[in-house]
């Protein structure tokens, strides 16, 4: 059998349950006997669609990012060229945190990108996933420089790593504190954008003395 022939509902179940745990206590700790009894599964229906925990936390990760890309509307990088580079990032930087802040499921598969004992070199869902979120980066950046949104004078590779490492830290804060009321989705959104405007908008030269006429 496949995930595909749960009903939609039972599967929802099973999804939510199985991110709570794993966000909850790690990947190592998490019980695949806790989430078969809150589900009100029995073990053999249970792996007849998943064989494992390693399965079952694949599916929960790709399940996440397929909801989340089309609940989020994540826009092509090319939609974001132009003058309104940085305002369509902002807008869908501050999407993403209202999720965080619905402390749903959704939020919960977040946190299991930094687990610290997430399986991230063992799970291909994992492996996508960053592949993924990389490759759209690196798309938006080079649409940014086409269009002179994004300086050109550093190496791609770093501009790429330092939009990977500020964006994760603010996710992981965010996250954190999404039950604490310390997370405003519009003004963190505004405060991460000015952050990578600051570190990757074109300089501009300065300006010589003037001449004498």
């Amino acid at each position: 059998m496949t995930v595909g022939e749960l009903a939609p509902e039972r599967l929802a179940l099973v999804l939510g349950t199985a991110a709570r745990e794993f966000a909850a206590v790690g990947y190592e700790r998490a019980s695949l006997n806790r989430i078969i009894a809150e589900c009100a599964m029995s073990k053999s229906s249970f792996y007849h669609y998943f064989d494992s925990k390693a399965a079952l936390f694949d599916t929960v990760v790709r399940r996440a990012m397929v909801g989340l890309a089309s609940d989020l509307a994540v826009p092509p990088p090319e939609a974001l060229r132009g003058p309104h580079f940085w305002d369509g990032l902002e807008g869908l930087a501050a999407r993403v945190l209202a999720v965080a802040a619905r402390g749903d499921w959704y939020a919960d598969a977040a946190r299991l990108f930094h687990l610290p004992d997430a399986p991230v070199g063992e799970s291909a869902a994992v492996r996508e996933s960053m592949a993924a979120i990389a490759g759209w980066f690196g798309e938006l950046l080079a649409v940014g420089r086409s269009c002179g949104q994004v300086r050109d004078d550093l190496p791609a590779t770093l501009e790429a790593t330092l939009v990977t490492d500020v964006v994760r830290s603010l996710d992981r804060w965010s996250l954190e504190h999404a039950a604490d009321g310390a997370v405003d989705g519009g003004a963190v959104a505004a405060l991460l954008v000015d952050v990578l405007r600051r570190l990757l908008t074109p300089r501009t030269p300065p300006s010589g003395p003037a001449r004498a006429g």
